[in-house]
């Protein structure tokens, strides 16, 4: 007899062949038949007029804090997502040596992926020390399937303490570092992550620890990721934002090849305004499978709602020359900011090269203002820059800082990206279909108050179906499920298909969507996120066991720590060979 049968249904089973009608048998949490099934049942869902798809699968997340105090992933489980991987960009929270790491990895935590500190001081305890712990702490109390790579700060930071920051290694630390990077790996650590870009700097404002490592350190550690089945890598560097140097192609060939694994980067923003800088990154990875290699870029199929403030950190101090004047304190930035020439110079250091993939940042006139705070700012809400800019006979960059000057930085403020544009959007479609290109990079977890790319699923979806119909809807649940699944070698994951998990979504496609990107006040201590509704998501499954019925989680637990080798297979290169 089946524990469940799913009768009905509009089987997507992931591998991008046609949709069919058909059964769903499950039992003890795997997919056991498809088709037309006559076995009786102990529950029968009836999927009439409803899409079953594999559960997506998020390729590159930061759920490694917040896991702990909320072990459903939200909202990426509302939006259908089963599986993510964590412990990206080189940031985990573990291992820890002593107290003195946990304190700052947590401030990193702050600066490089916006996880407020209160959220982090009161939503966890900090008590693990080896990864292991780690691993064991989240065991069977997560509603999602969850695997972490081991990151590249946590290792020079237990290894090296404060010459983590500013030092090279010695040989010692650096074999040091591989010892301990070895046992995370052996206790299911699924791979390598680090980072060498310069948008990533700690609480103090220095580079992360990852930032200071030499070549011969990346190569060491990525050799030892070779000798454990199942495992990856990941990495960020400066040219996935401004397009890669020869030596940044030449290191991530090289660290493919020391692994003998696939390495993934993220991520690729594509502008018809830059196109060349698009393609360059691509013949990344065409260059890398010339070499044996394999070198697979993340791009995100929707535009990220996002907002931006010159009141706190953002990616507007990423613009080139900003963050000295974006860093300062407040009433010195305020006075910098009224003065006509320094607004000269910041508007043109932001309309240059140098800007890179943040000059999708500088259509000044299409901003919307949000939240207000100031009598002079009472009825801006709502409204675009270029509008109040008119009436007041200014520049729309000048006018964006009237406003924000006039609530002492307050300002929240959602910018209109200016690369949402047809020749944009036909671009992405074209790269969706490379293959050294993969959908994800939503960054889930992180950037909680400023960025929303959660729902980039049902978004996506969304458009596929009713918008701009870039991509059919087998194909793009394909690239949301089997092929993550593939590229981490996850074992019976990504598709509807006998002996797989039963990780399963179950939505409308009449309605499936995301609802617009608002604030909301829920994280511990009272800080605030992004928050985005899923629409059309009728049930979600882990395991056979409902996670998410009509929109809402159901405080089910099935989750699984995703461990390497237990939970994947190994995914080599052809130069391995």
């Amino acid at each position: 007899m089946l524990d469940i049968v799913i009768r009905n249904a509009t089987v997507i089973d992931g591998t991008a062949t046609a949709a069919r009608r058909a059964d769903i048998g499950i039992r003890d949490g795997l997919i056991v038949a498809v088709g037309d099934i006559d076995e009786p049942a102990h529950q029968t869902i009836d999927a009439e007029g409803l899409v079953a798809a594999p559960g997506f699968i998020d390729p590159h997340t930061h759920y490694d804090a917040q896991l702990f105090w909320d072990p459903h992933a939200t909202p990426s489980n509302l939006h259908g997502v089963t599986t993510v991987i964590a412990g990206n960009c080189g940031f985990t929270l573990a291992p820890l040596g002593d107290d003195s790491d946990a304190e700052y990895l947590r401030k990193m935590m702050v600066k490089v992926e916006g996880m407020p500190l209160e959220a982090l001081e009161n939503g966890i305890d900090w008590s693990w020390r080896s990864f292991a712990d780690y691993l064991d702490r989240l065991e069977g109390a997560v509603a999602v399937n969850v695997g972490f790579l081991v990151g590249h700060c946590a290792l020079r930071r237990v290894v090296m303490k404060d010459d983590a920051v500013g030092h090279e290694a010695t040989p010692d630390q650096v074999e040091a570092m591989r010892r301990l990077l070895a046992q995370s790996l052996e206790a299911g650590g699924m791979g390598f992550s680090t980072s060498q870009a310069y948008t990533h700097s700690d609480w103090d404002g220095q580079p992360v620890p990852s930032r200071w490592a030499g070549r011969d350190e990346i190569l060491t550690l990525a050799r030892e990721v070779a000798d454990h089945p199942g495992t990856t890598l990941e990495w960020v560097t400066d040219g996935c934002m401004q397009g890669f140097t020869d030596d940044e192609i030449e290191l991530m060939i090289d660290m493919s090849l020391a692994a003998r694994r696939p390495l993934n980067w993220n991520v690729l923003t594509i502008d018809s305004a830059r196109p060349d800088e698009y393609r360059h990154q691509i013949a990344a990875g065409e260059r890398a499978a010339e070499r044996g290699a394999r070198v697979v870029a993340l791009t995100m199929p929707i535009l990220v709602g996002m907002n931006m403030s010159f009141g706190r950190y953002c990616a507007l101090n990423m613009m080139p020359d900003w963050g000295d004047i974006l860093g300062l304190p407040l009433p010195e930035r305020i006075e910098k900011l009224k003065d006509p020439e320094v607004r000269r110079f910041m508007e043109l250091r932001a309309a240059s090269p140098d800007a890179g993939v943040f000059a999708r940042l500088t259509g000044w006139g299409d901003y919307v203002i949000g939240d207000t705070f100031s009598p002079a700012n009472e009825g801006l809400k709502g409204r675009r820059v270029a509008d109040i800019a008119r009436e007041r006979g200014v520049r729309d960059f000048y006018c964006l800082l009237d406003i924000a000057i006039a609530d002492e930085l307050r300002t929240v403020l959602w910018p209109g990206p200016t690369d949402d544009d047809a020749e944009s959007w036909r671009l992405r479609a074209e790269a969706w279909r490379h293959p050294h290109v993969m959908i994800g990079g939503s960054d889930a977890g992180a950037h909680l108050d400023r960025m929303a790319g959660a729902p980039y699923t049902t978004a996506w979806l969304a458009d596929c179906i009713r918008g701009r119909r870039l991509m059919g809807l087998e194909e793009a649940i394909h690239h949301l499920t089997d092929v993550p699944a593939r590229l981490f070698g996850l074992r019976g994951r990504g598709r509807v298909a006998e002996g797989y998990r039963a990780d399963l979504v179950l939505f409308d496609p009449e309605t499936v969507d995301a609802t617009p990107v608002e604030l909301r006040h829920d994280l511990p201590g009272g800080t605030a996120r992004l928050w985005s509704e899923a629409v059309g998501i009728e049930r979600v499954m882990v395991g056979g066991v409902t996670t998410v019925l009509e929109g809402r989680e159901t405080g089910e637990l099935p989750g699984r720590v995703l461990r390497s080798g237990r939970d994947t297979d190994t995914v080599t290169v052809p130069g391995a060979a």
